[in-house]
C-alpha cells in the first residue's frame, strides 16, 4: 500500500514536470514567434521609412515625374528643366540664346515641393507599415503640382533692349546727297523690336519645358524726313562748283513743313543773308497783291488784262497803270505801306517805272545799310530774297487755306479766291529759263523773274522767285544774284537751274 502510493506520487511528479517543460517550450516558442514577427515588422518599417523618404509614384511637379526621387534630386531635376535650358530667341535672322537668369527666373521650390511632401505623408505611418506587412497595395498617390516661378519683367526688358534691340534693330536711314550729283540716295525705313509683345511670349517660354523658342517681331520705323542740312549742303556744292564770285542769296521754304534755308555768298564766301537787291520785275508780285486788295472779286476785265500783261510780259507801263489804281500820285508809297503792314522792312517801291519818274521817298532799311556787302540796289525799288519768299508763302497759304498773313493784315480784302487768282497769274509766266530750267517738263511754277542792266548795257543782276508745285511737296524758292562787272547770262541760267533741280529732287526723293 505504501509502495503503490509512492508509485502514484512519482507518476504525479513526472506529469507535472512534463507539463512544466511543455509550458516553458511553448512560451519560448511564442516568444520566438513574437520576436520574429517584431523583427519582420521592424524590417518592413525600416524599409518603408527609406521608401517614405522619396516621392511616391504618380506625383509630378511642374509636369516632371517625381516618383522615387528625394527632395534634393527633385530640386536638381527642376533646375535642369527650367533654369539650365536657354530660351531661343529669333530676330531678324539671328539666333539669340537667352539664359533664364537674364530674366531673373526663380523657382519657388517651397510652393511646389510642399504639396508633394503632403502627398507622401497623407496616410498614418503605422497604417502604411501594416498594409505593406500584409502585402496590401498602397493607396494611389496621383498628384500634379503646378509650376511656381517668378521673373523680373524689368530685367527682361533691359535684356531685350540692351542685348537684342541694340544689336539687331534696323535703324531707318534718311535720304542723303549723292556726291557729285544733284540727286539723293533713297530713304530706307527701319524696324525696332516690339518689346511689349516680346515680354509675354518669353514669359510663356520660361514657364514651358518644351516650347522654349520665341520668334520676336518688330515694329516698322518710317524713314525719317530727310535732313534739310543735306539740301543746304547740295546748294553749297553747286555754288562752289560753279565758281560764282559775285553776290548770291537764296531763300527756300516749304509752308507745309516749316522747312527754311537762307544762305548768301560774296566772292565764294558765305555771309549773312538779308542783302538788299534791286527788286526789278519781281516787285510786280507786291504790286499785284496791293492792287488785288483794292479790287472787287471777280476782277474787272481791264484789270485782269493788265495783270496778264504785267506778269507774263513784264510790261512796265502797264505796271505803272496798275500802281495808279492804288493811288494816282503816291501809289508806290501806298504799296510800300502795305508791305510794312505785312512786317516787311526791306522791301519798298519809291517811284514809278517810267523813265524820269520822280523818287517819291528815300528809304533806308536794315538791308541797304549793311557795310559788308553792296549790290548798288536801285533807290526806286528794293527787296531781299527772304522777304520776297515770305510774300509768296503768304499768297500760297492764303490760296490753300484762306488764312495766313494776307487775310490777317487785310481782312475781307484778300480772300482765298483772290489768292488763288494771283497764283494763276504767276503760273502763266512761262519762259523756260532760270527756275523753270531746272524742273521736269509740266511742273507748275508760279513765279516772277527779273533782271537789270545799267547804262553800260550789261546785265548786273538777275532774280527769280516763285512757288513750285511738285508731287512730293510744294516749296518756295527765291534766288537773287549780282555782279558788279557783268553777269554771264548762260552760266547764271545754269546756276539757277541746278539749284532748282536740287530742291526739286529733295522734295521728290526716290522711293
Amino acid at each position: 500500500m505504501i509502495r503503490r502510493n509512492l508509485h502514484y506520487n512519482h507518476s504525479q511528479i513526472m506529469s507535472k514536470t512534463a507539463r512544466l517543460i511543455l509550458s516553458t517550450v511553448l512560451r519560448l516558442a511564442a516568444l520566438l514567434l513574437l520576436g520574429a514577427a517584431g523583427w519582420l515588422v521592424y524590417q518592413q518599417a525600416q524599409r518603408y521609412a527609406l521608401e517614405r523618404a522619396v516621392y511616391p509614384a504618380g506625383v509630378t511637379v511642374a509636369g516632371i515625374p517625381m516618383g522615387g526621387l528625394e527632395m534634393g534630386q527633385a530640386i536638381e531635376r527642376l533646375n535642369r528643366a527650367y533654369l539650365e535650358v536657354p530660351v531661343e530667341l529669333r530676330y531678324h535672322g539671328a539666333l539669340i540664346q537667352m539664359d533664364p537668369a537674364e530674366a531673373g527666373l526663380i523657382l519657388d521650390y517651397g510652393a511646389m515641393l510642399t504639396p508633394a511632401e503632403v502627398a507622401r505623408t497623407r496616410e498614418g505611418y503605422w497604417q502604411e507599415v501594416w498594409d505593406r506587412l500584409w502585402n496590401r497595395p498602397p493607396a494611389a498617390q496621383a498628384l500634379d503640382v503646378p509650376l511656381a516661378v517668378t521673373f523680373s519683367e524689368e530685367r527682361l526688358r533691359a535684356f531685350l533692349k540692351e542685348q537684342v534691340a541694340a544689336r539687331y534693330d534696323e535703324a531707318p536711314v534718311a535720304a542723303a546727297p549723292v556726291a557729285g550729283t544733284l540727286t539723293f540716295s533713297p530713304a530706307r525705313p527701319g524696324a525696332e523690336l516690339d518689346i511689349d509683345q516680346a515680354v509675354p511670349a518669353i514669359a510663356a517660354a520660361l514657364r514651358s519645358r518644351s516650347a522654349r523658342q520665341v520668334e520676336l517681331v518688330s515694329k516698322p520705323l518710317p524713314a525719317p524726313t530727310p535732313a534739310l542740312d543735306g539740301l543746304r549742303l547740295l546748294f553749297e556744292q553747286v555754288i562752289q562748283r560753279m565758281g560764282y564770285q559775285g553776290v548770291l542769296e537764296l531763300y527756300l521754304s516749304s509752308p507745309k513743313t516749316s522747312d527754311k534755308i537762307e544762305l548768301a555768298y560774296l566772292q565764294g564766301q558765305a555771309i549773312q543773308p538779308g542783302i538788299a537787291f534791286t527788286a526789278a520785275s519781281t516787285m510786280k508780285i507786291p504790286i499785284m497783291i496791293s492792287v488785288f486788295r483794292r479790287q472787287p472779286d471777280p476782277l474787272p476785265a481791264d484789270i485782269r488784262a493788265m495783270f496778264t500783261a504785267m506778269i507774263e510780259f513784264s510790261d512796265n507801263d502797264i505796271s505803272d497803270k496798275l500802281i495808279q489804281t492804288i493811288e494816282p500820285n503816291l501809289g508806290p508809297l501806298q504799296l510800300t505801306k502795305d508791305l510794312r503792314t505785312l512786317g516787311l522792312q526791306n522791301s519798298f517801291l519809291a517811284g514809278y517805272y517810267y523813265p524820269g519818274a520822280p523818287l517819291l521817298q528815300r528809304f533806308e532799311t536794315p538791308a541797304n545799310q549793311r557795310s559788308d556787302v553792296d549790290t548798288t540796289p536801285d533807290a526806286y525799288n528794293q527787296t531781299t530774297p527772304g522777304e520776297m519768299g515770305v510774300l509768296l508763302e503768304a499768297i500760297y497759304t492764303c490760296a490753300e487755306t484762306g488764312q495766313g498773313a494776307l487775310p490777317a493784315a487785310f481782312p475781307g480784302q484778300l480772300t482765298q479766291s483772290k489768292c488763288t487768282q494771283m497764283i494763276d497769274f504767276l503760273a502763266n509766266n512761262r519762259n523756260g529759263v532760270l527756275l523753270e530750267a531746272g524742273l521736269p517738263e509740266g511742273t507748275r511754277v508760279a513765279h516772277k523773274h527779273g533782271w537789270t542792266s545799267d547804262s553800260d548795257g550789261l546785265i548786273h543782276a538777275i532774280s527769280d522767285a516763285g512757288i513750285i508745285f511738285t508731287p512730293g511737296g510744294d516749296f518756295i524758292l527765291s534766288i537773287y544774284i549780282y555782279d558788279r562787272e557783268q553777269v554771264n547770262w548762260d552760266r547764271m541760267n545754269v546756276l539757277f537751274a541746278l539749284l532748282t533741280e536740287a530742291a526739286y529732287n529733295f522734295y521728290n526723293l526716290p522711293k
